[in-house]
C-alpha cells in the first residue's frame, strides 16, 4: 500500500469520519429515526430516498447538513495532526508559510540576524472582522462543533483506556443529539446588534488565546535557527472591524449602533485586560522576604494604595509580604476604576499610562532574576494591551462615494441655495470648491442644523466618533473608508465632513477603496492628486492606507482580469508613492471564496508584486471565513502565523530585495484581456439576467437571514445593484461557479494560437512566478469544484428553452475547455497534483447531489407558489438546504 503522508491523512480522515458517523447513526435510532440514519451510508444512490413529506424531508437535510459538517470537522483535525506529523519528521521549516520556512529562506538569501529582526519589527498586521451576508451557522451550533472536535482530538491520545474511550465516544453522542435538537438556520435575521456580538466573541475570547500561542511560535521558530531569543522583537498586531461602522449600502448601521458599538468595545476590551491582569496577579505569589523588592517598585505601592485610599489599603492587606502581587492588584484595582467611571482620578486615561506600570512591574522582576516569570507571565499581558489597548478592536467607518455626493448636495442646497445642484458639477469644479472651502474652519451651518436625510446621517455618525474621541483618544476608530472611489473629489469631500463636526483631519485617514476595473486602472493617478494636494493631511510617519476590492473587480470582469489588474494596481500605487516618499498599507477587501480573493493566505501573499508591501497590511476576514479560519486554537494560531511570517516575507522583499526576476507581464496582461472579454461577453448577452435569475437560487438567497445587510445597495433589480457576495454565493450553490473560472479556457487557448511567443513564456514559469502559480491553481480549484451535471439540473430550471440551450452549452464547452488548457499549462497530471482536492469532492459527492436535488425541487415548486399561504414555510425550508450545501461546498460568498 502507498504509505506517503497524503495516503496516511486520507486513511485518517476515513477512519474518524466513519467512527462519528456511527456514532450519529447510533443516535438517530435511538431517538427512532431508523428511516434517517440509513442515508449515512456512503455511495448509495439517494435519488428516490427522500420524501414528499415536508417535516420529514427537513430531517433528512438535516442528517445531510451535520454529516458534511462533521466531515469538514474531521478534515480540520486531519490537516492538524499532518502538520504535527511533518513538523517531528522533516523540522518546522517544512510547514508552507511558516515562520520557520521565512527565516531559512531570509538565511539563503545571506540576511543576518540583525536583519531579520529589522524586518520582523516593521511587520504590523491588521485583520479586519466584518458582518458580510455569509455565515449560515449560528453561534450555538459553532460552539457544538467546537465542543465535538475537543473530543476527537482526546481521541488521539494512545494513553486512554478502553473505558475512558468509550465514555468520550458517549459524550460526542450527547453533543450529536443536542446538535440535532438544536436548530440550524436563523429563523429571523440576525440584527447587526448580533453580528457584533458574533465578532466581539472573536475578539475577547478567541484572539487572546490565539496571540499567545503564536508569540510561542515565533519564539520557537527563532530559537531553532540558533538565534538570541532575548533580541527578539515582535511583529505588531492590531484588529478592526467593520460591524457596526459599514453603513454602505446598510440602512441599519445608524450613528447610534456606531456609538453603542464603539462603547461595547471599550468595556469588554478594558474586562479583558482586567481578567489578564487578575490572572498575572495569581501567578505573583512571590515572598517579598525571601525575594527583596526593588525600590521603584515599594515608592509605586506605596503611592498608588495612597492615591486609592480604603480601596488601595484593603488591597495590600490581602497579600502582606506580597510586594509583587500586591502591585498588580493595585494596577487590577485602577483598571476597576477605569471601567467603572472614566472621570476617577485614579483611573488609567491611556493605555500607555498602563503599559508604563507594566514596564516597572518588568525592571523589578529582572532584578530579582526572575526572567522566565516575565517572559510567561507578564509578557503576554503586555502584549494583549499593546494588541487590543481599552478599545478591543479598530472600527472603520465607511459609506459609498455617490451616498457621500448625495449628502454634499443636500448640505450646499441649505448653505449656498443660488448654487447648481452638487452631482452636476464636473469633477473640476468640486475640487476647486471643496480646495478653497479647505481654507476656511467654519462649518456650513450651525451645529444642529439638519440638511436632508443621506447629509444627517452622515454627520450624525462623524458627531459620534468625534465625541467618542474627544473623551477617549482616538484608537477605537479606525479610517474612513470611501467605497467606488472614482476621483479626487470623492475623498477631499469626506475633510469637509470633518470640518462640519469639528474632526481634526490629522486625526483620521481618508482611504480610497477601488473596486471596478476601469477604478482599479485609475487609481495610481487619484492617489498621486489626493497626495500631493495641499489639503492632504497624513504627514506623519504612518502609511496612507489605500483598499483593493476583489468582490466588484472580479463581478465586473471575471477572475483573471481581476487579479491582473488588482496586481497592476498595487505595483503602480506603490511605484506612485515611492516617487513621492510616502509609503502604503494596503487594504485588501478579501472574502472567504477564491472569486473574492480567498484561499491559503501564504499563497495569498506570496502573489504580490515584491516589493510592495511597506510592513503594514489589513485584510477582511469576511463572513463563515472567520468561524473556518479562527474558531478552533490549533488551525487559527496556524492561520495567524501564515499572515504574519507572509507578511514579514514581502517585508523583507521591499527592504532587502533578491535579483529581479523578469516575468512576462505582457503576455498575462494578454491573457487577462482575452479572459475579460470572454466572461464580458457571457454577462452582456440579452438573455443572461433571465438565466441567471432561473438558474440559480438568488431569488431565495435575497430572502435569507443570513446576514443584516441587503443583498442590492439600493433595491434595483440590475447586475449593478446586486452585492458581489450573494452574486458569488448563487453560482456557488448552483455549482457553475462562473466567478472563479469562466474565461481562462478560451483565454489560454486564444493566446496559444495567436500569440504563442506568450504562451510559451507564460508555460515556462507557470511553476516559479508566483503570481501566476496562484492564479492557475486557484482558477483550477474552482473550475474542478464547478460540475456539469449539476450545472444542466439547475437550468433545467430556466423556462425559455432556446436560452437554456445555448447558454448551458456556452459554459459547459468553456468548462471542459478550461480543464483542458490549465492542465497543458503543468508538467503533472491532475491527478498526481490535486489528489486532496479530488479526495475531498469525492468523499462529499454523495451527499451534495442529494442536496442538489432537493433544492432543485424545492425551487421549482416556491416560484409556482410564491405568495401563497405556503411560501413563508418553502422559503425557510429552501434556506435550510441553501445551509446545508454551504457547508459542504465549504463557502457561500
Amino acid at each position: 500500500m502507498n504509505n506517503t503522508p497524503n495516503t496516511k491523512v486520507f486513511t485518517k480522515i476515513e477512519q474518524d469520519m466513519q467512527f462519528l458517523t456511527d456514532c450519529f447513526q447510533q443516535v438517530l435510532k435511538d431517538l427512532g429515526e431508523h428511516e434517517l440514519s440509513s442515508l449515512l451510508t456512503r455511495h448509495e444512490d439517494l435519488k428516490d430516498a427522500f420524501s414528499s413529506n415536508l417535516a420529514l424531508e427537513e430531517k433528512q437535510i438535516q442528517v445531510l447538513s451535520i454529516y458534511l459538517q462533521l466531515m469538514n470537522l474531521v478534515e480540520e483535525n486531519a490537516a492538524v495532526q499532518y502538520r504535527r506529523k511533518l513538523t517531528d519528521s522533516n523540522g518546522m521549516e517544512s510547514i508552507r508559510g511558516s515562520w520557520s520556512e521565512t527565516f531559512q529562506r531570509w538565511k539563503s538569501q545571506g540576511l543576518s540576524e540583525h536583519q531579520m529582526q529589522e524586518i520582523i519589527t516593521k511587520v504590523k498586521l491588521i485583520p479586519v472582522l466584518t458582518a458580510h451576508p455569509t455565515e449560515t451557522k449560528r453561534i450555538s451550533i459553532l460552539e457544538l462543533h467546537r465542543e465535538i472536535y475537543l473530543n476527537l482530538i482526546k481521541l488521539e491520545n494512545t494513553s486512554y483506556s478502553f473505558t475512558e474511550r468509550n465514555i468520550i465516544a458517549q459524550d460526542i453522542k450527547t453533543l450529536l443529539e443536542r446538535w440535532w435538537r438544536t436548530g440550524e438556520v436563523y429563523l429571523k435575521k440576525p440584527t447587526v446588534e448580533m453580528e457584533r456580538s458574533n465578532v466581539m466573541h472573536y475578539f475577547s475570547k478567541v484572539f487572546p488565546q490565539v496571540l499567545k500561542k503564536s508569540d510561542i511560535q515565533l519564539k520557537q521558530s527563532w530559537s531553532n535557527m540558533g538565534f538570541n531569543p532575548e533580541t527578539l522583537r515582535f511583529p505588531g498586531l492590531q484588529f478592526g472591524t467593520w460591524v457596526g461602522g459599514d453603513r454602505d449600502g446598510h440602512p441599519y448601521v445608524t450613528a447610534s449602533v456606531t456609538k453603542s458599538t464603539l462603547t461595547e468595545h471599550r468595556k469588554s476590551a478594558l474586562l479583558l485586560v482586567h481578567e489578564q491582569l487578575e490572572h498575572l496577579a495569581a501567578g505573583m505569589s512571590f515572598s517579598g522576604i525571601s525575594n527583596k523588592a526593588s525600590k521603584p517598585l515599594q515608592q509605586a505601592i506605596e503611592e498608588m494604595a495612597q492615591s486609592l485610599a480604603e480601596e488601595g489599603s484593603k488591597a495590600l492587606e490581602r497579600n502582606p509580604h506580597e510586594p509583587w502581587r500586591q502591585f498588580v492588584s493595585l494596577i487590577a484595582l485602577k483598571l476597576e476604576h477605569t471601567r467603572i467611571d472614566d472621570d476617577l482620578q485614579n483611573s488609567y486615561r491611556r493605555p500607555e499610562d498602563l503599559m508604563e506600570d507594566l514596564a516597572l512591574l518588568k525592571d523589578s522582576l529582572l532584578e530579582i532574576g526572575a526572567k522566565r516569570i516575565v517572559d510567561d507571565l507578564l509578557f503576554p499581558v503586555q502584549r494583549m494591551v499593546e494588541c487590543f489597548g481599552f478599545h478591543l478592536a479598530r472600527l472603520d467607518i465607511r459609506q459609498n462615494s455617490e451616498f457621500h455626493d448625495k449628502a454634499m448636495e443636500q448640505i450646499l442646497r441649505v448653505a449656498f441655495p443660488d448654487l447648481t445642484d452638487y452631482r452636476s458639477w464636473t469633477e473640476e469644479e468640486r475640487i476647486k470648491f471643496i480646495s478653497e472651502e479647505l481654507q476656511h474652519e467654519r462649518p456650513f451651518a450651525i451645529t444642529g442644523r439638519s440638511f436632508g436625510p443621506e447629509a444627517d446621517q452622515v454627520l450624525d455618525s462623524y458627531k459620534v466618533v468625534k465625541k467618542h474621541t474627544d473623551k477617549y483618544g482616538p484608537h477605537g476608530v479606525g479610517s474612513f473608508i470611501v467605497s467606488m472611489t472614482r476621483q479626487l473629489s470623492d475623498l477631499l469631500v469626506v475633510y469637509l465632513f470633518f470640518r462640519e463636526v469639528g474632526i481634526d483631519r490629522k486625526t483620521f485617514q481618508v482611504v480610497p477603496l477601488f473596486e471596478t476595473i476601469d477604478d482599479l486602472k485609475a487609481s495610481g493617478e487619484i492617489l498621486e492628486s489626493f497626495l500631493t494636494h495641499p489639503a492632504y493631511s497624513n504627514h506623519s510617519e504612518s502609511p496612507q492606507e489605500v483598499m483593493l476590492g476583489y468582490s466588484d473587480s472580479n463581478k465586473d470582469g471575471g477572475i483573471i482580469a481581476s487579479r491582473w489588474n488588482i496586481y497592476r494596481a498595487e505595483k503602480t500605487l506603490t511605484e506612485t508613492a515611492d516617487r513621492l516618499g510616502k509609503e502604503l498599507r494596503f487594504f485588501h477587501g478579501i472574502g472567504g471564496t477564491i472569486s473574492r480573493g480567498g484561499g491559503k493566505y501564504h499563497r495569498f501573499l506570496e502573489s504580490m508584486p515584491s516589493g510592495s508591501m511597506s510592513g503594514e497590511m489589513k485584510l477582511t476576514v469576511q463572513g463563515e471565513t472567520i468561524a473556518q479560519q479562527f474558531a478552533n486554537l490549533l488551525t487559527a494560531t496556524y492561520n495567524l502565523e501564515m499572515l504574519l511570517s507572509g507578511s514579514a516575507l514581502q517585508t523583507g522583499n521591499r527592504m532587502y530585495p533578491a535579483k529581479k526576476k523578469n516575468y512576462p507581464i505582457d503576455a498575462l496582461r494578454q491573457l487577462a484581456e482575452y479572459s475579460k472579454e470572454r466572461y464580458q461577453e457571457l454577462i452582456a448577452h440579452p438573455a443572461f439576467l433571465n438565466f441567471y435569475g432561473e438558474a440559480t437560487p438568488i431569488d431565495v438567497l435575497e430572502l435569507s437571514k443570513i446576514g443584516s445587510r441587503p443583498a442590492r445597495r439600493t433595491g434595483t433589480r440590475t447586475l449593478n445593484d446586486l452585492r458581489a457576495i450573494p452574486w458569488v454565493f448563487s453560482w456557488n450553490q448552483s455549482r457553475f461557479n462562473i466567478t472563479g473560472w469562466f474565461g481562462i479556457g478560451y483565454a489560454l487557448q486564444k493566446l496559444k494560437s495567436d500569440n504563442p511567443d506568450y504562451y510559451r513564456q507564460l508555460r515556462e514559469v507557470s511553476q516559479e512566478w508566483p503570481f501566476l502559480r496562484y492564479i492557475l491553481i486557484q482558477v483550477e480549484t474552482n473550475i474542478m469544484n464547478a460540475e456539469p451535471e449539476v450545472m444542466e439540473a439547475y437550468a433545467s430550471l430556466v423556462k425559455d428553452e432556446r436560452v437554456r440551450t445555448e447558454l448551458t452549452e456556452t459554459i459547459k464547452a468553456e468548462h471542459s475547455n478550461g480543464l483542458q488548457e490549465i492542465e497543458a499549462m503543468f508538467d503533472r497530471s491532475r491527478q498526481q497534483r490535486r489528489q486532496s482536492l479530488l479526495d475531498n469532492l469525492n468523499r462529499r459527492n454523495d451527499a451534495l447531489i442529494s442536496l442538489h436535488r432537493l433544492q432543485i425541487k424545492n425551487l421549482e415548486e416556491w416560484r409556482k407558489t410564491k405568495g401563497s399561504t405556503k411560501d413563508d414555510k418553502l422559503v425557510t425550508h429552501l434556506l435550510q438546504i441553501t445551509t446545508a450545501l454551504a457547508s459542504g461546498l465549504k463557502n457561500t460568498g
